[in-house]
């Protein structure tokens, strides 16, 4: 199944101070990462290009990685997934900057049942989540997406798997 999942959000601030924050990911001092509520982003070497590292079951290795720019990660795992996931920023004018979040993937076999009915709804609210937390560094009126009825049903299910 061909998946094209895109996510973005206009951040009030220049393209500098967003790129700024972008490289605290996978660091101890994340300022983007939701990892209160989602598993944590963990890298061997940090985010590098060959580095390997993901998030809970997904595992991924940088493939591309321009400060400024983007950061390409290649799904390495679950096995269903072939593609890339991405985070670009682009500057919209002096004072607006556009962080976009991208999967491009093929799914295959045990990961489009993986994708449709699990991951597809986590990803959307963990990403949210993550562009909420790096627009909160700019702002004093807290922004917070809601989780839809399916995310809280998932998370309360694993949360009940982890207790076993």
């Amino acid at each position: 199944m061909k998946v094209l999942n895109i996510h973005k959000r206009t951040i009030n601030q220049p393209k500098s101070k967003v790129t700024e924050l972008l490289k605290t990911l996978s660091t101890e001092n994340d300022r983007i990462w939701p990892k209160k509520e989602w598993p944590e982003m963990k890298f061997n070497d940090g985010i590098q290009v060959g580095a390997k590292g993901g998030h809970g079951p997904i595992r991924y290795s940088v493939e591309k990685y321009i400060p400024s720019e983007i950061i390409q990660f290649r799904f390495l795992k679950p096995n269903g997934f072939n593609g890339i996931h991405k985070f670009e920023i682009n500057e919209l004018t002096n004072e607006k900057t556009e962080i976009k979040h991208t999967i491009d993937m093929i799914t295959q076999g045990k990961g489009t049942l993986i994708w449709t009915f699990a991951i597809r709804s986590l990803h959307n609210a963990l990403i949210e989540d993550g562009f909420d937390k790096l627009e909160n560094n700019f702002s004093d009126n807290r922004k917070s997406t809601e989780w839809n009825i399916w995310v809280k049903f998932l998370r309360k299910q694993i949360a009940k798997k982890r207790k076993k």
